[in-house]
């Protein structure tokens, strides 16, 4: 599948971002129809207020703060902003880069519904947001030990929660067998040609059909 070529309008619009950004903003890129930012950690708060303010952009409504976990980077965690312009009609993504111990700044401040999208983004990755008003979990059970969305989290968790029928009440057990995730990219989902991965029951369906003879 080939995707279309990269808007102009798009082009341009990601220029202006960085040009009229004073260095809040360093990056743009134009991938599958939308326009992808990138800027400093430190900067995330007056690089949002731009999108918002400046009357060329207008990114009004913050959509969604969430992360992505890339292990094998000095600066794993990815922490992204899906921002929408009403009177544009288009989104952008701005994205920063952040480790397990330095604090991301909060953007309560710019956009006071990123409140629980930052406690999401600390419960599910152990992102911290410096500034944020009430940083606690938000998903997961109080006690939880540990961040599900992390590519090292084992998929059983480390506690299993059962109810005790003689003790009469819910009770919390350390996994005995832990299972890990197998991180192998091989399947055919991720873009590897048949014949270098194993088909998947029903991937055949997607192959090219077979030329009969004569045909």
């Amino acid at each position: 599948m080939s995707w279309p070529q990269p808007l102009p309008m798009l082009e341009v619009l990601g220029q202006a971002i960085v040009a009229k950004s004073a260095g809040a903003i360093t990056g743009y890129e134009v991938m599958y129809g939308e326009v992808n930012l990138t800027a400093p950690a430190e900067r995330v708060v007056e690089a949002l207020t731009v999108l918002r303010d400046n009357q060329d952009f207008r990114f009004s409504i913050l959509i969604d703060v969430c992360g992505a976990d890339y292990p094998e980077r000095e600066r794993r965690f990815d922490v992204v902003y899906h921002l929408l312009s009403m009177t544009k009609n288009l989104r952008v993504r701005l994205k920063i880069q952040a480790d397990e111990d330095t604090a991301v700044p909060s953007v309560v401040s710019v956009f006071p519904s990123a409140d629980w999208y930052e406690r999401e983004t600390f419960d599910m990755y152990g992102v911290f947001f410096d500034g944020h008003p009430d940083l606690r979990r938000i998903l997961t059970d109080y006690g939880f030990h540990g961040h599900p969305l992390r590519k090292d989290f084992p998929m059983t968790g480390y506690v299993e929660v059962r109810y005790d029928d003689e003790l009469k009440r819910v009770v919390y057990e350390p996994v005995k067998s832990v299972e890990w995730r197998n991180w192998d990219f091989l399947s055919p989902w991720e873009g590897a040609e048949p014949g270098y991965a194993p088909l998947i029951p029903g991937d055949e369906r997607a192959l090219p059909a077979a030329k009969e003879p004569g045909k």
